[in-house]
């Protein structure tokens, strides 16, 4: 390749200094000879904020442990092993002889490898039986009868046991508890005395004018042969009333039966005088008192009712009975 044989910078103008007129020439030469162009500097991408706190921050790591010194544990300085040393076999011993005629020496050689309990966690009260109970001592010195049996005592039953227990004193202490039987209840006898006299005064006390006027209109019962006197008792109060019964909200058969079955219990038990409440009717239908009349036919029909009578004003007024029963007779509807 042939090289180029062209002059370069100055050279080449003093090449054709002679070529180029000279009033060019000055020109050129006089003209300032600009500077190279230098490239435009180019201005960096504005940052973010992330980018900048990297910059700012730099090459950061992560705390390990969450800001703690990782302590190593020491570790336990070894121990040897300890050896283990085994027992030398102990000959065997020689089993002594047993007496095979002998039950205690028996015994003892099969109890022979047992070993007694040192505590027993319990107190000691053999001392205090003793002392306590005579007929402990007396047991525990019992001996057996040493006599021979003869064939008498063998043949009888009774006297082989007298022989077999020789002297032997009965226990005092059965080990029975003593129970108390419970008293009855106490009877009430004032009450039964004045029950009577009240019945006595009733049966032997001729009737008033006052008591003919107290008697009024309202319906009342008196068995045949009884005095007057005893249903006036019973209006006035005089006999005190042992128990109720109340017939509201019964039907005619539920009603029946609670009265029977009421005057029944009441005789069982003693009891005298009784009220009953049969009602006035308001709630029945037309107003009408259907249990107050049934109620007074039923206690008419029984043997054991000496008299009824329609209570007091306080007692019940025309809704309730008072009722006197006949002591010591069984009931019979």
């Amino acid at each position: 390749m042939a090289k180029d044989k062209r002059p370069a910078g100055l050279d080449a103008l003093k090449a054709i200094r002679h070529q180029v007129p000279n009033s060019t020439l000055k020109t050129i030469i006089a003209r300032p000879v600009a500077a190279p162009a230098r490239p435009a500097a180019t201005e960096p991408p504005p940052e973010d904020d992330a980018t900048f706190f990297r910059k700012q921050v730099g090459v950061l790591q992560a705390v390990r442990g969450q800001d703690r010194a990782e302590i190593s544990k020491p570790k336990p300085v070894p121990r040897p092993r300890p050896q283990i040393i085994e027992p030398e076999p102990e000959t065997p011993r020689r089993p002594r002889r047993v007496d095979e005629n002998d039950p205690s020496a028996v015994f003892r050689a099969a109890l022979g490898d047992i070993a007694p309990i040192k505590d027993f966690n319990r107190v000691d009260l053999s001392g205090q039986r003793q002392q306590a109970n005579p007929q402990v001592r007396a047991l525990e010195s019992w001996e057996a009868p040493a006599a021979a049996v003869d064939e008498r005592t063998l043949n009888d039953p009774a006297e082989l046991f007298r022989h077999i227990a020789g002297k032997v004193a009965p226990l005092k202490d059965k080990n029975l508890a003593a129970v108390t039987k419970p008293t009855p209840a106490p009877l009430p006898r004032k009450r039964e005395e004045d029950e009577r006299e009240v019945l006595r005064e009733a049966l032997e006390t001729p009737l008033s004018f006052e008591d003919r006027l107290d008697m009024g209109d309202e319906a009342a019962y008196l068995r045949v042969g009884m005095p007057r006197r005893v249903l006036t008792d019973l209006r006035r109060g005089r006999w005190v009333v042992q128990g109720e019964l109340d017939l509201h909200g019964l039907t005619r058969d539920e009603a029946r039966a609670a009265l029977s079955h009421f005057i029944a219990q009441a005789v069982l038990q003693g009891r005298r005088c009784l009220r009953v409440i049969h009602g006035k009717g308001h709630g029945s239908p037309g107003r009408i008192p259907v249990l107050k009349h049934l109620s007074r036919g039923w206690l008419a029909q029984r043997e054991d009712i000496l008299a009824f009578c329609q209570a007091r004003p306080h007692d019940g007024g025309d809704g309730a009975l008072l009722v006197l029963l006949q002591a010591g007779t069984t009931t019979r509807s």
